[in-house]
């Protein structure tokens, strides 16, 4: 089955970098392009004009939401609320699953198909650990594959898995509490998964190691994640240089930075996925001698940029700009909810301008490189974020046509100026359509109803782990009042 896509504005690579074709198209055999550009006089079974819209790569998110929206829980609150967001010491020995592996599906599935309505074509999934018993698991992420396959996203997977958890005490004050077996069993469940996994789904779902939080992960831990991701030959994603309470806890506990500590233990390289890495030496909120952006360009890890997630937590990356100087592999995350990467794109844009006082700075071509072609060389895949000739059948076309977009100037500043995940339009993964129209193939009619009450119960949660034992509306206080009808 051919299928040929033409749009006003048709975004190729030529071996070297994007290359925007005017009034082009794209010409897809199953799952591969074949062509890209224009003149293409071979046969065609399906005809797609897209009109006024921008045909492009799918966007390949590193730290994609898989979640049903934790980041709209505590984002806002002061310091005495967001001890909430953490588990107490007497929790802590009564912690359990507060959802049943079905309802865990369901928000995976339900995740993934925001993904995919963003345009979001290659994701490696990230979710709160808050209401698991201790960190996720292989039969979670089994589930998570079978919901990948059926919507058709394509996925790395592996359940996150940890040696140490942060708890609240009874005098507020948030503590370390180990358990290393967990963290030993959990490495072992994910080397399992990749092992059992790894290119299932037609090739649409592979493996990786998730360890959680630099933190909350023994040296030890990570030393053999990393002999284990070399030998599984898998992307190893590990959260670090996130906060600065967390670079706090390495100093004491190991007088190193987080990157200086990955450093010296080897866990750096190309395979090393680095979501944040904003708190370095040198980063005005952590203003010590070293040279972490050093260490990251040297080693080929890659950082992977989440704008609007750590904006919305009043911190941000020192910058953009300042690790493409290092020569540091950039690529890109939603990490929050709406999992928008052109929203993404536009913060990321606006922080890094903000940042560096140079409206030259952050530019749409950088961010778009990092969106597409950033995270698909992370991932050591050649065949995604690019358009040309036997790469996958990948393809998010985006709506500028609407009123609200305006008129055009260039292409790309356009997408990321003035559109949003709401004017992605068609969604093809691996010569599949997935979203047609604005619409997910494969939505059910009832996943609005069913989200809307796992939120409901998973805020609902928050009080039985709270130290104080809040009520929900204590620890979610609304906006403004809010008065409702009598009954």
């Amino acid at each position: 089955m051919r299928t040929r896509i033409s749009a006003r504005f048709v975004v190729g690579h030529d071996g070297s970098d994007h290359v925007v074709h005017e009034n082009g198209a794209v010409v897809y055999e199953d799952d591969t392009v074949i062509h890209v550009g224009h003149g293409f006089e071979g046969r065609v079974d399906v005809e797609r004009d897209e009109g006024l819209a921008l045909v492009g790569p799918g966007f390949v998110d590193l730290n994609a939401l898989g979640d049903i929206d934790h980041a709209v829980f505590d984002t806002y609150q002061d310091d005495a609320l967001a001890t909430g967001q953490r588990w107490s010491q007497s929790y802590l020995e009564r912690r359990h699953e507060v959802f049943s592996r079905e309802e865990e599906a369901f928000k995976r599935r339900y995740a993934f198909g925001q993904l995919l309505l963003n345009g979001i074509t290659t994701a490696l999934p990230i979710a709160s650990e808050i209401s698991k018993e201790w960190a996720e698991t292989y039969e979670e992420m089994a589930d998570a594959a079978e919901a990948a396959v059926e919507l058709g996203l394509r996925v790395y997977l592996g359940p996150s898995y940890r040696s140490a958890v942060p708890v609240v005490d009874a005098r507020g004050r948030t503590l370390l509490h180990h358990e290393p077996r967990l963290g030993e069993a959990g490495l072992d469940g994910a080397a399992r998964f990749v092992a059992d996994f790894d290119g299932s789904g037609h090739g649409l779902v592979r493996g990786m190691l998730a360890p959680s939080r630099i933190e909350t992960v023994d040296p030890a831990l990570l030393r053999r994640t990393r002999d284990l991701g070399d030998e599984l030959r898998c992307p190893v994603r590990l959260h670090a240089g996130q906060t600065v309470f967390e670079v706090g806890l390495l100093r004491e506990a190991h007088g190193r930075r987080p990157i200086e500590l990955l450093h010296d233990i080897g866990f750096l390289g190309p395979r090393t996925l680095i979501p944040h890495a904003w708190a370095v030496a040198g980063h005005s909120e952590l203003p010590v001698p070293g040279d972490d952006l050093g260490l990251l360009s040297d080693s080929g890890t890659t950082v992977i940029f989440c704008p609007m997630a750590v904006a919305r937590y009043a911190v941000v990356l020192e910058s953009f700009d300042r690790y493409l100087a290092h020569g540091i592999r950039m690529a890109m995350g939603t990490d929050t909810a709406p999992p928008d990467m052109i929203r993404a794109m536009d913060t990321g844009m606006v922080l890094t301008k903000a940042v560096e006082r140079r409206r030259s700075a952050g530019s749409c071509r950088d961010l778009y490189h990092a969106a597409t072609v950033g995270g698909a060389d992370a991932l050591g895949r050649p065949d995604l974020g690019r358009l040309a000739e036997g790469t996958r059948a990948d393809i998010t076309v985006v709506d500028l046509s609407g009123a609200r977009t305006g008129p055009v100037d260039d292409p790309i500043r356009t997408l990321v100026l003035a559109a949003n995940g709401r004017d992605v339009r068609t969604v093809v993964v691996n010569g599949r359509t997935v979203v047609d129209e604005g619409a997910l193939l494969g939505a059910r009619h009832d996943d609005r109803e069913r989200a809307q009450a796992y939120l409901d119960r998973y805020r609902a949660g928050y009080t039985e782990r709270d130290h104080l034992g809040r009520t929900e509306q204590e620890l979610f206080p609304p906006t403004y009042r809010i008065r409702r009808a009598a009954p």
